[in-house]
């Protein structure tokens, strides 16, 4: 009975080996770049097929259906259609940073659009192509059977210059993918001989060599992170900005895009723009239209009000315009897959060259010496022409010929009169001199014209010129210094013949898109009231009004929540741009930051959200002053300056200076920002060179000029010297820095406003009583505020029931100190004015106001109220400029 051949094998153990099994020849013989010549068999077994064709410069392309049926037939036997792509791939500018392939039709294009069938496009190498086959006949790397043993292939191309690191390479395998970016070739080189000269450079050091990667569409990287990281570790990302200019065309803004990162679709760009812009995530934009040739062109069109830096930044978020390339440097090293950083693949390619050298020399040694005997033959076979004449003459045949030759002896001493170097070789034995096989066969086949005297001094002069190269790749295998000489030399003789300039350019200093460059620097109100309610609003929502009008209905009041409450009142006002920063002072006497774009924005009639809601507030704390600080673009360290100071004033006629610096590291909870007593209130903070002048303007129309000095700065939790002394019964309102191209603008409760020169204030000391600023009387009310205003400031005033109205600071009459002023705003029973801010309008506001001159007065009222007579009756100075106390206040 036979044995059965059958053995039972277990099914987990079968499955893993087979699958291992084709893991490891996806990743070697398919997936993944040899780090040597940095191309996959698929690529290499192309360009070897167009060696075998012959197609390089100047010759004329073929059909690419012609390199594809010999690849497949003789060494990749996957069929053409999967050849063709890899193929085309090699020749698309867009993809590749140096192409290998020089095409001829339709390749393709940056849209995704497929390249032409292989009959109607034709092919051949370019001359760098070429270069990475250069020397592979004189044995440098070795040959391997193909699939059918037939002929044979390549296992590695020599590699004249590190393709990995100049093209990059993709490839997906199992468990594990590699995605290279390509660099300059200059830049590569220059590296490669960095390394070769300083073989302990680190890869920090290479990176002042290779910059980063140079993809071949161009674009921008930003920052320079990424790239460290990669170089360093063989991992890392780096984000990759398209090119585009904003230009103007027939007064509207355009967006041209004129470089799209790498592999990105351009055709799939601009479906998403015009996706954004039908969606109104973008709402800017009217159209977009690719006006591209070989050349990258995409018009955005924006709408007249377009803010079109806005609109680019948001392109950059929401399209693919700015992309991130993620970066992992695989590549099959000693048949192993290796994570490579850039120090190691060019240390890997500088030994593949240095075996290149080596084998090409030893190759060029052998045909020397080869040639050498040759030579060394003809020489003696002249030396002792009658000799073998007679020899060859007297022999029936060839055999007997060579065997009468060969038979026939030097001394060595007559072989060196002759000239002729006495080696190491079979030919010499002893001090006699033998001819070898070789040798005999090259005297029989002696050409009767190499009989000459001419020929015989060529063959002497070639001869010599034959020994001194034998002896110079004798030299050149000695020493290794010459060996890496020589990879240097070839490397910058490529370098100086194909290098191009960098194209895409690396913004050390930029990073991501952040939330700031989506938000247009535009002007807005902010407002926060009596119970904490808090807002932005566009100032283009306040359509400016003439002096007297009855105004704008501005936020609806807070209900009383019982009978003891008051119907809640906007406490604070002012104009700040949307990138300002915003300093927000508490009773407490700390200080919370956010920028303007992060409060909530409301309409005009809007209320607004909770403080406490936008704020870290603790439960006793109440927001008492507010202090901008304009943005110096996105640039936040830029404001934080030592030579600017933070001057407070309270309630009491408290001042305190403290360095802006000071505040500088602002945690989300806040800082102490001036220690405040109890029974006292944070009234007014200002921001100060040091060296100006102030004004504290009291309730009862009292004010103190001082110089700034006067205040020495403090800490953060100081509680300040005095500088105003107030009388019973009477606060400070307003502190004030003197601005003598301006003017003090004086604001009271009934509505009468005046302007007066810092100038008739007399300066004094901290801590006096002051000077009239002033007539109040029962039919002016109180003093409100006081500010410095110019002459083309605009005015927001607000009142106690939430009526608003915007003036011209122009249209306000310049007056005396003690005067009562001029009517600013018509108020109802029981309203007063509240808070007076200045309005910064922007450039379309001022041409819209100035082209309708004095505009009509709109809002819940539509009839404007006639402007109140102007009431500068002088009244009685009472000034009191007494020396401050010697005791401060300051803990």
């Amino acid at each position: 009975m036979q044995e059965s051949n059958t053995r039972p094998i277990s099914v987990a153990d079968e499955v893993k080996n087979s699958f291992l099994d084709y893991s490891m020849s996806v990743i070697i013989s398919r997936a993944l770049p040899d780090v040597r010549d940095g191309l996959k068999p698929s690529q290499r077994r192309i360009l070897f097929a167009m060696h075998e064709l012959g197609l390089y410069p100047p010759k004329k392309q073929m059909k690419c259906a012609k390199i594809c049926g010999d690849t497949s037939g003789n060494y990749h036997p996957h069929g053409e259609a999967v050849i063709y792509p890899t193929l085309v791939h090699m020749g698309q500018p867009w993809a590749m940073r140096e192409t290998l392939i020089d095409p001829q039709g339709n390749f393709g294009s940056v849209e995704g659009d497929p390249p032409a069938a292989m009959r109607y496009t034709e092919a051949r190498m370019t001359p760098l192509g070429g270069t990475l086959m250069s020397d592979m006949e004189k044995d440098t790397v070795d040959f391997v059977p193909n699939y059918d043993e037939r002929l044979t292939e390549p296992t590695v191309f020599p590699a004249a210059f590190p393709n990995l690191l100049v093209n990059g390479g993709t490839g997906i395998a199992v468990g594990m993918a590699t995605n290279m970016p390509p660099h300059n070739l200059g830049e590569v080189v220059d590296a490669v001989c960095a390394q070769i000269d300083d073989p302990s450079i680190t890869n920090i050091g290479l990176n002042q060599f290779i910059k980063g990667p140079d993809f071949p569409t161009g674009c921008v990287i930003q920052g320079v992170d990424g790239i460290r990281e990669y170089i360093e570790t063989g991992h890392g990302s780096v984000r990759v900005r398209g090119q585009a200019e904003i230009v103007e065309n027939n007064n509207r803004e355009q967006i041209i895009i004129t470089e799209i990162p790498y592999n990105v679709n351009r055709a799939e760009l601009v479906k998403r723009i015009a996706e954004l812009a039908n969606e109104k995530v973008i709402a800017e934009i009217t159209s977009v239209r690719d006006e591209s040739d070989e050349n990258t062109r995409v018009v955005v069109e924006l709408k007249r009000d377009a803010r079109a830096q806005v609109v680019l930044n948001n392109l950059y978020k929401f399209t693919a315009l700015e992309s991130s390339f993620s970066i992992h440097m695989l590549a099959i090293d000693g048949g192993r897959p290796r994570v490579l950083s850039i120090k190691d693949a060019i240390a890997c390619y500088i030994e593949h060259r240095r075996e290149v050298i080596i084998r090409r020399t030893r190759f060029l040694l052998r045909k020397a010496e080869q040639q050498a005997e040759k030579l060394e033959a003809y020489l003696l076979a002249l030396g002792h022409l009658d000799d073998f004449i007679r020899i060859i003459r007297d022999s029936r045949n060839r055999d007997e010929a060579r065997a009468g030759l060969k038979s026939y002896e030097f001394s060595t001493a007559t072989a060196e009169r002759l000239g002729i170097l006495i080696r190491s070789q079979p030919s010499v034995q002893g001090d006699r001199y033998i001819f070898t096989d070789t040798q005999v066969d090259q005297i029989l086949e002696l050409r009767l014209y190499q009989l000459t005297g001419m020929e015989r001094d060529k063959i002497k002069g070639d001869y010599d010129e034959l020994l001194a190269t034998i002896t110079d790749l004798m030299d050149i295998l000695a020493k290794e210094q010459r060996v890496l000489g020589i990879i240097k030399d070839e490397l910058q003789a490529i370098k100086s013949k194909y290098n191009t300039p960098r194209i895409t350019r690396i913004d050390a200093a930029g990073g991501g898109i952040e939330t700031i460059d989506l938000i247009p620097n535009e002007p807005n109100i902010v407002t926060l009231t009596h119970f904490g309610y808090v807002k932005r609003t566009p100032t283009n929502e306040y359509r400016l009004q003439a002096r007297g009008g009855k105004g704008l209905k501005g936020m609806e009041a807070r209900e009383a929540a019982s009978k003891e409450d008051k119907d809640d009142f906007v406490e604070t006002l002012f104009s700040a741009n949307m990138h300002d920063f915003l300093m927000f002072f508490t009773n407490t006497g700390r200080v919370y930051v956010e920028r303007v774009y992060q409060l909530p924005e409301a309409p005009r009639t809007g209320r607004g959200r909770s403080i406490k809601n936008v704020l870290n507030l603790r439960p006793e704390e109440k927001i008492n002053s507010v202090l901008r600080l304009e943005a110096q673009g996105v640039a936040d360290e830029s404001m934080w300056s030592p030579e600017k100071y933070v001057l407070f004033a309270t309630k009491d006629g408290t001042v305190k200076k403290t360095g802006l610096d000071a505040f500088k590291n602002i945690r989300k909870d806040g800082i102490i920002a001036i220690n405040i007593e109890e029974g006292n209130d944070l009234i007014q903070v200002i921001l100060t060179d040091g060296q100006s002048q102030i004004c504290l303007s009291t309730h009862e129309g009292m004010c103190v000029r001082c110089e700034e000095t006067d205040v020495r700065s403090m800490g953060r939790a100081s509680t300040g010297v005095r500088g105003i002394r107030v009388e019973e019964g009477d606060f400070l309102v307003s502190l004030t820095a003197v601005d003598h191209t301006k003017r003090m603008l004086v604001v009271s409760e009934n509505g009468l406003g005046k302007r007066t020169a810092f100038e008739e204030y007399r300066l004094t000391n901290r801590g006096g009583k002051g000077v009239i600023t002033m007539n109040v009387t029962e039919k002016t009310g109180k003093v409100v505020a006081a500010l410095a205003v110019a002459d083309s400031d605009q005015l927001m005033l607000m009142t106690s029931k939430g009526q608003n109205v915007r003036i011209r600071v122009s249209d306000i009459r310049e007056t005396g100190r003690n005067a009562q002023g001029v009517k600013l705003m018509d108020l109802k029973k029981d309203e007063v004015i509240q808070d007076v801010a200045i309005v910064i309008a922007d450039d379309e506001e001022e041409a819209e106001a100035n082209s309708e001159g004095t505009p009509e007065i709109t809002g819940e009222t539509s009839a404007e109220a006639p402007a109140a007579a102007e009431t500068d009756a002088p009244s009685s100075e009472a000034e009191s400029g007494t020396e401050p106390e010697s005791t401060d206040t300051e803990s």
